[in-house]
């Protein structure tokens, strides 16, 4: 069974809380759909010994706890620490810094997806949940979808995967 892809998603999830609310060396959980790891983890189906299989050097001990719609993930202290360390800087980092300021343009956050890559792709959309889907199409600097939306004075983002992008059938 693979899991890197689980691990970059943990991490990655763990280093944009800390950006956002700043870090304290302690656990960390996050709740994940069914669906959601059965994509990070290409299987058909989520079992508690699947989960138990998973190791990390990065992210310490993990433990999961079944929840209504799928899975609570919670990463040690140790995975806390790693991210707080290793991570650093990068896209996320300059587009939570431009969102968090008021006054910021639509302009102004594609600026940053076009900061790190010329292979940017940037759909509106014409629904009640967001205005813009925006993500790399290579996949680098990462291979998140991003919904944007315009709040008047205020940006907001909501970040997939895509394959959980496609499951809302937005």
């Amino acid at each position: 069974m693979d899991f890197q892809r689980l691990e970059k998603n943990l991490i990655d999830n763990i280093y944009e809380a800390q950006l956002k609310i700043g870090y304290e060396k302690r656990p960390v959980s996050f709740n994940y759909t069914t669906q959601s790891l059965c994509h990070l983890l290409n299987v058909n189906d989520i079992t508690e010994e699947i989960l138990s299989q998973f190791r990390s050097d990065k992210t310490g001990d993990i433990s999961f706890r079944p929840i209504k719609s799928g899975w609570c993930i919670t990463v040690s202290e140790i995975g806390a620490d790693y991210v707080h360390e290793n991570c650093k800087g990068g896209f996320i980092a300059d587009l939570i810094e431009t969102v968090r300021h008021h006054g910021k343009s639509l302009d102004d956050i594609f600026n940053i997806f076009k900061k790190y890559s010329d292979n940017v792709c940037i759909e509106q959309k014409n629904n009640e949940e967001f205005d813009y889907l925006v993500y790399f199409k290579d996949g680098i600097p990462d291979n998140y979808y991003y919904c944007i939306t315009d709040e008047g004075l205020h940006i907001t983002y909501h970040r997939f995967t895509k394959e959980d992008y496609e499951d809302f059938n937005f």
